[in-house]
C-alpha cells in the first residue's frame, strides 16, 4: 500500500483521478499483480479508492499510510461482531423469507440472482448483485426492526462484502451460496433456508484481509 500511496504523490494525483491498471501499476512499482490487488482492496475498504467494474480504480481521497493501518486495524477488531450480528439477523430473516416471501419477493430474489450471475461472467466481483440479493431477502422477512437493524450495519457489512468478493474464486462460490438459500425460500423451508443462509455467512466472513 505504501509504495501505491508514494506513486500517488508522486504523479500528483487528485480526487477524482484514474488510476493505471492492476498490469501497469505493478510493472512501474516492481511488484507482482496480486501484491497490487490486495492492496487496492485495502484502499477500497478504507475509502481511499472507489473500484468500478469497467472503468477502472478512481482515486476517492489521498491520505497517509498511517490512516490505512489504522482503519484496517479497527476493521480487524470489529469484524468478529460483524459476523455475529450478520449469523444473528440475517439467519433469523432467511427463515422468515421462507415463511412470509410473495411472488414479488421471488422475482426480486431471482433478479438479484441473475444481476450477479452477469457481472461475475463479464468480470466483476458482484459486489451490487451480493447487495440486491441480500437486500432482496431481508425484505421477503417482511420485518421492519430486522430490516432496520440490517440498515444500521449496512456500512459495515458492505467493507466485508468488498474484500471477500476480492478472494480468488469468492464470487463464485458466494452465488452458489446464494442460490442455496434463494431455493430453500422459494420452497418454503424454514429450517434449510436459515441453515444455508448461517453457511453462507460464516463462508464469506472468512476474509483474510481484515484479520491481518
Amino acid at each position: 500500500m505504501g509504495q501505491i500511496q508514494a506513486w500517488i504523490a508522486e504523479n500528483g494525483l487528485e480526487a477524482g483521478d484514474r488510476l493505471p491498471p492492476e498490469r501497469e501499476l505493478a510493472s512501474r512499482l516492481g511488484v507482482s499483480r496480486a501484491t497490487v490487488s490486495q492492496a487496492l482492496v485495502a484502499m477500497e475498504v478504507v475509502g481511499m479508492v472507489a473500484v468500478r467494474h469497467g472503468d477502472g480504480v478512481i482515486l476517492v481521497e489521498p491520505t497517509g499510510s498511517t490512516k490505512v493501518t489504522r482503519a484496517l486495524r479497527r476493521h480487524a477488531r470489529q469484524l468478529p461482531e460483524i459476523i455475529d450480528a450478520r449469523d444473528a439477523l440475517e439467519t433469523k430473516l432467511a427463515a422468515l423469507a421462507a415463511e412470509r416471501r410473495t411472488d414479488g419477493d421471488l422475482v426480486a430474489i431471482d433478479e438479484a440472482l441473475a444481476f450477479m450471475e452477469r457481472d461475475i461472467a463479464d468480470g466483476g466481483r458482484g459486489v451490487e448483485g451480493d447487495e440486491r440479493f441480500h437486500a432482496a431477502v431481508t425484505a421477503a422477512g417482511h420485518s421492519r426492526l430486522l430490516a432496520k437493524l440490517m440498515a444500521e450495519i449496512s456500512d459495515l457489512i458492505r467493507d466485508t462484502r468488498i474484500s471477500s468478493l476480492s478472494q480468488p474464486g469468492r464470487p463464485a462460490a458466494s452465488l452458489t451460496g446464494h442460490r442455496k438459500i434463494a431455493e430453500a425460500i422459494r420452497a418454503q423451508d424454514t429450517l434449510a433456508a436459515a441453515a444455508a443462509m448461517q453457511e453462507h455467512v460464516a463462508m464469506v466472513s472468512d476474509v483474510t484481509l481484515l484479520k491481518t
